[in-house]
């Protein structure tokens, strides 16, 4: 009822398929080596609120930026519609830096993983969005972490299939794409992204956990640094995304249109404009963290600070040689500026303070941090404003 899974060896699809994954693993290997290590790290920091933000907004869920991160400060609004928002997106990143330090194989087991996603994500939320309505019966069902779904779903015109054969279906999902090397998972990104949401294994969520799969598995086939996100794309071309997903729900039309239940040319569709979407993504922040215009806008923003009386003189130095080296021992600032360790650590302190620099403990060398405040300067485009 599902097949194709896969692009044959056959299929007519698989040529064009297979330039696209090349041309976006040179892509996105060239964009991890554009800065030091420590200055990426950074950025994957901030790039976790980047997908949560778009993620959630594919859902219809508007969180704003300087909300999810106060979130993560443990500050919340009093406000309780924007304080679920917090709370959901507070643990759609803690899911992510789960997911990044433990599905980090090539080859992982999908349904326990699958599970895993939903529990850390749903037994953190809000009561609010824990409840879910069956079509089939007008009822409310709370919704069980981690467990799969227990009635019938219809999303648009597809009707799912039933509850009972959930588990048969993701078995079969599991061994076709736990299974494929290197070459072929890439080709099969977008595929797994579909069949993912074609069984709808959960009552609720099965968007952010395909989405999060989707983010497992480009990370175990290609170079991805953690700096970029399909999911900006995705939500930047919302009704595309969504309408190319439902045409991979069409039937196949006719004996050109593969071999399986459902049409492989729209699943050919979707997959070339997911892999679009994940070059067009890649090319937006190689442009966007360019060294030499990167450390322009910082510098800009510094010069700015610096005239207000908002930074010290020489702060500009200090972000200028964290930017270069990646990391600036704390002990080295007072050398580089031509001041005293007291005079230095007041620039380094204020800094800090403004979010610019951090570091792991007050011995700790000075990074670059990436606070979504100061994205609007040094990261323009990364946000809707």
């Amino acid at each position: 009822m599902m097949e194709p899974l896969l692009f044959s060896q056959g299929s007519r699809y698989r040529a064009e398929l297979g330039e696209l994954v090349l041309e976006l693993a040179k892509k996105s290997s060239s964009l991890s080596k554009q800065l030091p290590a420590t200055v990426l790290t950074s950025l994957g920091i901030l790039v976790r609120s980047l997908n949560c933000y778009y993620s959630n907004l594919i859902e219809g869920h508007h969180t704003r930026i300087r909300d999810i991160e106060r979130a993560l400060n443990d500050d919340y609004s009093s406000d309780p519609s924007i304080r679920n928002l917090q709370l959901e997106a507070k643990s759609h990143i803690q899911v992510q830096v789960w997911v990044e330090n433990h599905v980090s194989e090539f080859q992982f087991p999908i349904i326990e993983t699958l599970c895993e996603i939903h529990r850390r994500f749903f037994e953190s939320l809000p009561q609010a969005f824990r409840w879910v309505n069956a079509p089939e019966s007008n009822q409310r069902f709370e919704i069980v972490p981690g467990n799969l779904r227990m009635h019938q779903v219809q999303v648009g015109q597809h009707v799912s299939i039933s509850p009972g054969a959930v588990p048969r279906f993701l078995q079969r999902f599991e061994t076709v794409y736990g299974s494929l090397g290197v070459c072929d998972r890439s080709l099969a990104l977008a595929a797994a992204h579909h069949r993912l949401l074609w069984i709808h294994p959960f009552p609720d969520g099965n968007g952010r956990v395909a989405r999060l799969l989707s983010d497992a598995m480009l990370r175990t086939v290609l170079d991805t640094g953690n700096v970029w996100t399909v999911s900006r794309g995705l939500a930047r071309n919302d009704a595309v995304y969504k309408a190319l997903l439902a045409n991979c729900d069409l039937p196949r039309r006719n004996d050109l249109d593969g071999r399986g239940a459902l049409s492989e040319e729209s699943l050919f569709d979707f997959s070339k404009f997911f892999l679009e979407t994940c070059i067009d993504q890649v090319e937006f922040m190689q442009l966007l963290i360019q060294p030499e215009r990167l450390r322009a806008r910082i510098g800009i923003w510094a010069e700015t600070e610096i005239r207000t009386g908002d930074l010290p003189p020489k702060s500009d130095i200090v972000l200028e040689a964290v930017m270069l080296k990646g990391a600036l021992p704390r002990g080295e600032a007072g050398n580089l500026l031509g001041l005293s360790e007291r005079q230095a650590r007041r620039i380094t302190s204020a800094l800090i303070r403004s979010g610019a620099l951090t570091a792991k403990s007050s011995r700790a060398p000075l990074v670059l941090a990436f606070p979504s405040k100061l994205a609007t300067h040094w990261l323009p485009g990364l946000f809707p404003e």
